[in-house]
């Protein structure tokens, strides 16, 4: 079921990138790690950077092609996942990189143009 096209995916990447900057600030992940705040704050920079090179409608350069994309966004979701336990980070830090994660795993998976498992 992969009815999320690219350029919706695009709208949504810019969207999440806002998150990802601003959200440690809003949640206050410094109490609980200066790295996980920082990590958080690069992560939506990193999102901008790669969105603007992707073959996708509202990129600056299209000299990333949108598979690779998704390949940067499995990398990013696979490290917000693992964060938490790396770094031993407890209760709303925890928590916001786990959804973060795991809500890049659900959009690439319902993104058009992402491998599947099992074609048919």
């Amino acid at each position: 079921m992969k009815f999320l096209t690219p350029t919706l995916h695009g709208v949504g990447d810019y969207a999440a990138a806002l998150v990802l900057i601003t959200a440690p600030f809003v949640l206050d992940l410094t109490a609980e790690s200066v790295v996980a705040h920082w990590f958080s704050v690069a992560g939506g920079a990193g999102l901008i950077l790669y969105s603007l090179l992707t073959d996708y409608r509202f990129s600056a350069a299209r000299l990333l092609s949108f598979r690779v994309h998704l390949l940067l966004d499995g990398i990013a979701a696979a490290a917000f996942l693992a964060l938490p336990f790396l770094l031993g980070l407890k209760g709303i830090a925890q928590a916001y990189f786990l959804v973060m994660g795991g809500g890049v795993v659900l959009v690439v998976a319902i993104s058009q143009g992402a491998p599947t498992i099992v074609e048919t």
